[in-house]
């Protein structure tokens, strides 16, 4: 007998559980960089209050030797202003959020990760043979402040 009254209370815990799952996307701007002695990356998120998830990541790399970091320095700032032009034109892109990883449409790869207890969001960045590089944002109030 004692089984068959612990069914209701799993049934109830799990119902408790899915309501606690908030699976719509967090609201904000982020912004980031990363850099290695090949690669350049600025990235800019965005998600209002619909939904709409706008996203660019202008990037740069070497595939013939390391850059130095002045070179690096250069190409991180030509990036940034190019982003600060281009962003004004930055389409929508559908993507499905789980509550924790964003994919496209069918996608398994994570296009961007939320880790909503920390409050913190990455941009996964892939490029070729090149293994995917996470790039940690921050959160921004408006761009280029951060």
């Amino acid at each position: 007998m004692r089984p068959i009254q612990t069914i209701p209370a799993l049934v109830l815990a799990s119902f408790l559980a899915a309501g606690c799952f908030d699976a719509s996307p967090p609201v904000g701007r982020w912004e980031g960089t990363y850099e290695d002695p090949a690669l350049v990356i600025v990235a800019r998120l965005e998600i209002d209050s619909a939904g709409k998830i706008r996203v660019s990541a202008p990037n740069a790399t070497s595939d013939n030797e390391p850059l130095s970091e002045g070179d690096r320095a250069d190409l991180r700032d030509k990036l940034e202003k190019g982003l600060e032009t281009s962003w004004p034109h930055v389409a929508p892109l559908p993507l499905e959020f789980d509550g924790h990883a964003f994919h496209k449409h069918n996608g398994v790869a994570p296009q961007l990760e939320w880790d909503g207890r920390r409050q913190r969001m990455t941009l996964v960045f892939y490029s070729g043979s090149r293994r995917s590089v996470h790039v940690p944002l921050q959160a921004v109030k408006d761009f280029g402040t951060s």
